[in-house]
């Protein structure tokens, strides 16, 4: 199985919920697709930074308990402008519920004020004068794949009950903003970059297996147009094709979307690519499935053995306890006594023995057979 492949596939390997906030992170760890990105929402922007030189800041500022509905990406990239800015940040939120947030704006502005008081940090602790702090510009996205319609404005305002006359109070700052299901197809694939072509793929998830077929088609054809130096951006798009369709579609579906795929390859390297890839991915999840099963029969195995574990204990214990108060209770007891009792293998059985022990005048008062 080819490595690479296997490694893509054990980062998908998660409930099919979180697919999309998955999905997308790692669409954006290839710096094309960032630019593919900003192609879609500010292609005026695109020429001005340095893409070949886009660095990940590899730390989240997304608290633990919005972790489920939202993750985030910070990227630090050089600015080929007229100002003496030399770089700044993008900053991505990838939104993926299906729930409209008013607090959006105010999330937004959060998250960029914990970026720069982290810049802050990085140039204290590194003792640079206060007199050349430079904070980086932020260059705010949201990205949302969630299903429901998006019309709340992003801005801090909208918690805000605003008279005219204290507008002026208010930070203002842009918000990029792309709701992937509302997009038009165009605008995502104005500019022909792959990522807008995956989008419209995605934009189909949950439509009619024909719907989602006229997607395939058209964007693995445009797909296959890359030139050969793109081969691994090809394979990433692909790949996340095949991980769609299984996440997304019906168990029935997949093996007829994975072969349209594959059937709309016309470059040979491509179609033994796609090939490699298709072998690769049922490879793995066909030994994921058995390991899984493997796990849970020793899960079951070990409750199992828990339980007995457990009777086992109790058994020796009541065992100890009756053997001990009879000890007390009586001068001597018999060996056969100890040894019926060491033989009882119901825990109600003892308690029912305990009782008359703790009562009986004599060992013979016992009822040892109807216990």
């Amino acid at each position: 199985m080819n490595t690479k492949d296997i490694e893509a596939l054990a980062s998908f390997d998660f409930p099919i919920e979180h697919f999309h906030d998955r999905s997308t992170r790692w669409l954006l760890e290839d710096s094309d697709n960032v630019r593919g990105l900003l192609e879609i929402v500010a292609e005026h922007l695109v020429e001005k930074l340095d893409f070949s030189r886009l660095l990940h800041v590899n730390r989240t500022f997304i608290p633990d308990n919005l972790r489920q509905q939202e993750s985030d990406l910070v990227y630090r990239v050089p600015f080929r402008g007229e100002s003496a800015t030399d770089e700044l940040l993008i900053y991505i939120l990838i939104e993926h519920q299906s729930t409209v947030d008013i607090t959006m704006g105010f999330r937004v502005l959060f998250y960029m004020t914990q970026i720069w008081d982290f810049q802050r940090r990085e140039l204290e602790s590194n003792n640079v004068p206060k007199s050349v702090w430079r904070l980086r510009p932020i260059i705010p996205i949201v990205l949302y794949t969630g299903d429901r319609r998006w019309q709340t404005p992003i801005a801090l305002s909208t918690m805000m009950d605003l008279p005219d006359t204290l507008a002026a109070f208010v930070p203002k700052f842009e918000t990029l903003f792309l709701s992937v299901k509302d997009a038009d197809a165009a605008s995502l694939t104005k500019t022909d970059h792959p990522l807008g072509w995956l989008l419209t793929v995605l934009q189909k998830e949950h439509a009619t297996k024909a719907d989602i077929r006229a997607a395939l088609i058209e964007a693995v054809t445009h797909l296959d147009t890359l030139d050969a130096e793109k081969v691994e951006q090809w394979r990433r798009a692909i790949f996340y094709l095949y991980l769609l369709i299984l996440h997304c579609r019906p168990p029935t579906e997949h093996e007829e979307l994975k072969t349209l795929v594959h059937q709309q390859m016309t470059k040979p390297s491509h179609k033994q690519e796609g090939e490699t890839m298709a072998q690769t991915m049922a490879e793995y999840l066909f030994q994921q499935g058995q390991e899984r099963g493997e796990k849970l029969g020793e899960k079951r195995g070990e409750k199992r053995g828990e339980k007995r574990g457990e009777k086992r204990g109790e058994l020796r214990a009541k065992r100890e306890a009756l053997l001990k108060l009879l000890h007390l209770q009586f001068d001597a007891v018999p060996e056969s006594v100890t040894n019926k009792v060491s033989k009882i293998r119901s825990v109600s059985r003892l308690d029912k023995l305990f009782e008359q022990a703790a009562t009986a005048k004599t060992i013979d008062q016992i009822d040892w057979e109807n216990a």
